[in-house]
């Protein structure tokens, strides 16, 4: 005993600074918990509003995580209070940007006067890398985006973009790139592929592209964390290491989030009214249909989505949460007349925040209706739902290609337009939900569920990446 308490690791300080987006956030959040329950000290790093927004800490870690608030700045064409992709439309993400940018100086003087071990960043602080490289701190990248979608993205490493080339046409995005070695499914359609081309590859209102700032990001860190596990995309892992030229890639597991408790989550008072309604429903019959905090659906694609969910005849709850930055079109759309009084007997329109790992968890839920984030289908197979997939924006589209098949299915849409229509997503959704044929892909999601949920696996993985930080501390790699 005494020989292992003497090569026991010393306690370090370790900072966190994700996005600010809860799609970031959170899963920063989780691994923070995971480096606090190794009794590390914790600073997590954002801005006062998003600070505020966060899921109850576990009281036995409070001790041990710091949640340091720091102003973000006032930006022009950035709506008052904005302080997470959620609360702004897509097209001013790039103010988002400008301000998020603004936190350089902020962020500096916290690290100055509290210097901790390491700092494990986000993509978009492009400007991070020298700040800590200059204050003797360690760097460590966090993606919480997958593997495989990051391989068709391409390579970080300077040595094997000038071998590849630059992608710069939607079209080069909509065919598997030449550095995967082996059959790949992920591509872009080519509507997804000129949102990416204008929205991430050209430089924005904030100056820089959003590919700068990944390259910038993983080129500055020492060690690469990624939400992922060997068991899902080994093959993609060993590429990613290569595209990137780093050492080292670390798989964080999934880190599946555990259902809170009432007394945990404050937001929880109306879970009572949502679960009487579920219990209420047929068992593995009801439609979960959530898109994220994100989306602005234009009014033709809010009529498709809601008249076929009518029109697919299953009970279903849509959670259906307005924008809070009031303004865009997405705040606009209105469901088709009458469409609440037809549906009442099967249907719940939710329009709040609602506990959708709680939702998933419940047995009457049989398939979840998703823009298909990394986030959402990981919860969805932790409790064995199968997708019904309409990805919309960012790398949903990859991830759904990925699974498609396997666990679910994807929507059929124009490739060029992404139109979809109401008969396709009623035939989609009964297929996955109820149909005979269907019943490979509630198999399947069956079968990924027992990996998914496994906490110790998770766990494990997450261990590894700790002693990492634990045995690199200080030293350049």
């Amino acid at each position: 005993m005494s020989s292992t308490s003497a090569t026991k690791p010393e306690k370090l300080h370790i900072a966190l600074f994700p996005w600010l987006a809860f799609g970031h956030i959170i899963p920063f959040l989780e691994v923070a918990k995971h480096i606090a329950r190794r009794g590390h000290k914790v600073f997590f790093i954002s801005t006062p509003r998003n600070i505020q927004r966060l899921p109850k800490i576990p009281q036995n870690l409070t001790p041990l995580i710091s949640l340091v608030q720091i102003p973000l700045p006032r930006v022009k064409n950035l709506p008052e209070n904005a302080e997470a992709t959620m609360d702004v439309p897509y097209d001013a993400i790039p103010y988002l940007k400008i301000a998020h940018d603004g936190l350089e100086q902020g962020i500096s003087e916290f690290l100055q006067a509290h210097p901790p071990d390491w700092i494990i960043h986000d993509f978009a602080p492009h400007w991070l890398p020298p700040i800590a490289i200059k204050l003797g701190i360690s760097r460590a990248h966090f993606s919480i985006f997958n593997a495989s979608s990051l391989c068709f993205l391409g390579p970080t490493s300077p040595v094997l973009v000038s071998r590849y080339g630059p992608r710069t046409q939607p079209e080069h995005f909509t065919v598997p790139p030449e550095w995967i070695p082996f059959p790949s499914k992920p591509y872009f359609r080519l509507f997804e592929a000129k949102r990416l081309v204008d929205g991430n590859m050209a430089p924005n209102a904030s100056g820089v592209t959003d590919w700068f700032r990944l390259e910038s990001t993983v080129q500055g860190c020492q060690v690469y964390f990624i939400r992922s596990s060997r068991e899902i995309e080994g093959e993609w892992l060993d590429l990613l290491e290569h595209l990137h030229q780093k050492p080292v890639v670390l798989p964080t597991g999934l880190l599946p989030p555990s259902v809170p408790r009432s007394d945990e989550d404050g937001k929880d008072s109306n879970w009572s009214k949502i679960a009487g309604w579920l219990d209420q429903q047929e068992t593995g019959k009801v439609v979960y249909v959530a898109f994220g905090s994100e989306l602005n659906l234009s009014q033709e694609e809010f009529n498709e989505l809601a008249l076929g969910l009518e029109l697919c005849g299953l009970p279903f709850f849509w959670v259906l949460r307005k924008p809070t930055h009031g303004s865009g079109e997405g705040d606009s759309v209105n469901l088709p007349y009458g469409f609440e009084d037809r549906t009442k007997d099967r249907g719940l329109v939710w329009p709040t925040w609602a506990p959708q790992l709680k939702i998933l968890a419940h047995e009457s839920i049989g398939g979840f209706l998703t823009h298909c984030g990394w986030s959402s289908l990981i919860e969805s197979l932790q409790y064995a739902r199968p997708l019904i997939m309409l990805p919309f924006m960012y790398d949903q589209g990859l991830i759904a290609r990925f699974w498609d098949k396997k666990i679910g299915i994807e929507v059929p849409r124009d490739e060029e337009s992404g139109r979809f229509t109401r008969n396709e997503l009623a035939n989609s959704l009964n297929l996955v939900v109820v149909d005979e044929e269907g019943k490979p892909y509630r198999d399947g999601a069956n079968e990924y569920s027992e990996l998914f949920r496994d906490k110790e696996l998770h766990d494990k993985y997450m261990d590894k990446c700790v002693e990492y930080l634990e045995m690199h501390a200080h030293h350049e790699v």
